[in-house]
């Protein structure tokens, strides 16, 4: 194998591979990346058996080849290496050691055997489709914030997607969930994703696919089966396991709008910075904050046997009886930050039942929060 490649493009797609490598791994082949030369092109692979990402980038091949070189070793080079210049890659057919020559730099890279890495499993995938890559963002932007990070709860640890066929009113939902706060989004169900099963797509695919996702306003294409998924962006593949378990009925624990008899709005951004302010003032983990509602205003108040005591009052727009309830200040400020609109709707019971917070602005988004005792 020998060729040349811009370091910029070469970078570029070791930044994205370089992520799936697990840093600690019983098989050392999975620490690294393959390295194939194509038509005109280099191919970079990784894997961690539950997520594979394929990228490619144009070289100038000059002998076809392909090997495998320490994922987290070549992009930190590569990385360090001065910007413009133009790298070469070269290793013989019986050789064991991959040289990388940049400017006035030569590095001599211990290599595996290409034949020895696992395929990227993309058979079975009978389910297809395509989807603009924002509407995709947004489902991943607007819930990924409530995923699991608690292992023992596995089905919890991804965004939840399933279509919800309705005719004109079709759409693709996505859900995420930790137990104490929902997120739910929807956004218009994509031809050809009719007959998508119910999948949990893992936090860790979650974000990597953002990340390939970028700002691109371009058609993504999707193939999925029951348990494993498929995404090509511009120049890459990933390929994902799906999570293996039913996720929770998450319909019942948001409170339908009839049930809910004290509303309150106010301004987002008026709310979010008083919740910040007041929230430094405790000092346990939880960060909790009371929310006193009467008519026309809003307390916001937090107690903290070490540092003390802080209140700051809103105006809002309250109906329903006096309430007292309290919430995990991080949780309510997550949630704020994906409001676009200036406003948000609070709808709430009582001090121990769900919350619901929508954005008046956009009836595709709804979260539900657990409120906690202060």
């Amino acid at each position: 194998m020998k060729l040349s490649i811009e370091r910029s493009a070469l970078l570029r797609s070791l930044s994205h591979v370089q992520n799936v490598v697990e840093r600690r791994t019983t098989i050392p082949i999975l620490a690294n990346v393959k390295l194939e030369t194509g038509d005109g092109e280099l191919a970079l692979t990784a894997t961690d058996l539950d997520l594979a990402l394929a990228t490619r980038e144009t070289a100038e091949i000059r002998e076809p080849g392909a090997t495998t070189v320490a994922a987290h070793l070549l992009f930190e080079i590569v990385r360090k290496l001065p910007e413009g210049c133009e790298v070469e890659l070269a290793q013989p057919p019986d050789g064991n050691e991959l040289e990388l020559r940049a400017a006035r730099s030569v590095f001599q890279l211990p290599t595996l055997p290409a034949a020895d890495f696992p395929p990227l499993g993309e058979d079975g995938l009978d389910i297809s489709f395509a989807m603009p890559a924002a509407d995709l963002a947004r489902l991943i932007d607007k819930t990924r914030f409530a995923i699991s990070t608690e292992e023992t709860r596995y089905y919890l640890n991804g965004i939840h997607i399933h279509p919800l066929a309705a005719g004109a009113a079709s759409v693709l939902r996505g859900v995420a969930t930790d137990g104490h706060r929902l997120a739910r989004v929807e956004v218009a169900l994509p031809g050809g994703a009719e007959r998508l099963p119910p999948i949990i797509v893992p936090r860790k695919t979650v974000n990597e696919l953002r990340k390939l996702l970028g700002e691109s306003e371009a058609e993504i294409e999707l193939a999925v089966s029951a348990n494993r998924m498929r995404c090509v962006v511009d120049r890459a593949i990933l390929v994902s396991r799906l999570i293996d378990g039913p996720f929770p009925d998450y319909e019942r624990v948001i409170p339908k709008p009839e049930d809910t008899d004290r509303v309150a709005v106010m301004e987002v951004r008026a709310f979010k910075d008083a919740v910040d302010r007041v929230s430094t003032i405790s000092t346990e983990r939880t960060r909790a904050v009371k929310l006193g509602f009467t008519a026309g205003g809003v307390t916001i108040s937090a107690v903290s046997a070490e540092a003390g005591r802080a209140v700051e009052e809103l105006d809002v727009e309250y109906s329903g009886d006096p309430l007292e309830i309290g919430f995990n200040a991080r949780y309510i400020l997550d949630i704020l930050g994906e409001i676009e609109g200036e406003q948000v709707r609070m709808e709430m019971t009582s001090p121990a039942a769900p919350t619901v917070l929508r954005d008046p602005a956009d009836s595709s988004t709804l979260y539900v929060l657990m409120p906690m005792r202060v």
